[in-house]
């Protein structure tokens, strides 16, 4: 595993999920990490579990997303690594079933809570002269998909403010990545995604397809690891699929 000792974390939508297991594993690789989210009870059971500092917010809002960067990085004495991961629970609809007063709520929806972070973090990072800002997004924004018009939407839009942002922000010696999962087994998406019919149907097709296996919320965190790391040093601008096989893109 890639060595993180020293670096100082923060993981917005780390208290549950992928997010949560990157906290996890980012620790266990010497960083020190806290956690931001929505969710008081959540976000304290994450923060006790991991001895570490709990920041409550909407991602989604600018003021929020602010202050969680601002806090984390007062309590750790500096930011190192933002993985910003709060995209939320979008269920896939198809266009025709999305009402049209839906539809930029839909996008936003996701878009918001992970950009947002990035471009508050840009700042202490800019100032430091280093850092490292991770943004999940998913292969939908790659792969146009049946009943994935405003999620592709938007994690089209992830990948692409962090491939503009990797261009601007190499001069202020900070890389941008994104890492792009398809159906991610073991989370608590995951089984709201199992219980919508129409999303079953989808992804079961999907996982059908990823013969090297359906990725867990570890792969995620592995490719997190060496990404926020001096190995991935050269690395920015660049979205990464974790699929198991499912697509090749």
């Amino acid at each position: 595993m890639s060595d993180l000792s020293g670096q100082r974390i923060l993981i917005v939508g780390g208290t549950a999920g992928i997010g949560l297991t990157c906290a996890q594993q980012m620790q266990t690789a010497g960083a020190s990490v806290a956690v931001a989210g929505r969710n008081a009870t959540r976000g304290a059971a994450a923060a006790a579990a991991l001895n570490a500092t709990f920041v409550q917010g909407d991602a989604g809002k600018p003021a929020d997303a602010a202050r969680m960067v601002e806090e984390a990085s007062a309590a750790m004495g500096g930011l190192d690594v933002l993985l910003s991961g709060a995209g939320g629970d979008p269920m896939p609809r198809l266009l025709r079933d999305i009402p049209l007063d839906e539809m930029m709520r839909d996008v936003t929806g996701v878009l918001a809570p992970v950009i947002l972070p990035a471009r508050a973090a840009y700042e202490v990072m800019a100032h430091q002269g280093h850092g490292a800002i991770l943004l999940i997004a998913s292969d939908a924004g790659k792969l146009a998909t049946p009943g994935e018009v405003a999620i592709g939407t938007a994690m089209a839009g992830i990948s692409m403010f962090a491939r503009a942002m990797a261009i601007e922000a190499k001069r202020d010696g900070i890389r941008v990545n994104t890492l792009t999962p398809s159906i991610v087994q073991g989370t608590p998406l995951y089984d709201k995604l199992m219980q919508n019919d129409f999303a079953a149907r989808l992804f079961g097709k999907a996982e059908k397809m990823a013969h090297l296996g359906v990725t867990d919320p570890t792969d995620i965190a592995h490719l997190a690891v060496f990404l926020a790391s001096s190995a991935a040093a050269r690395i920015t601008g660049q979205t990464i699929s974790v699929t198991g096989g499912i697509s090749a893109i």
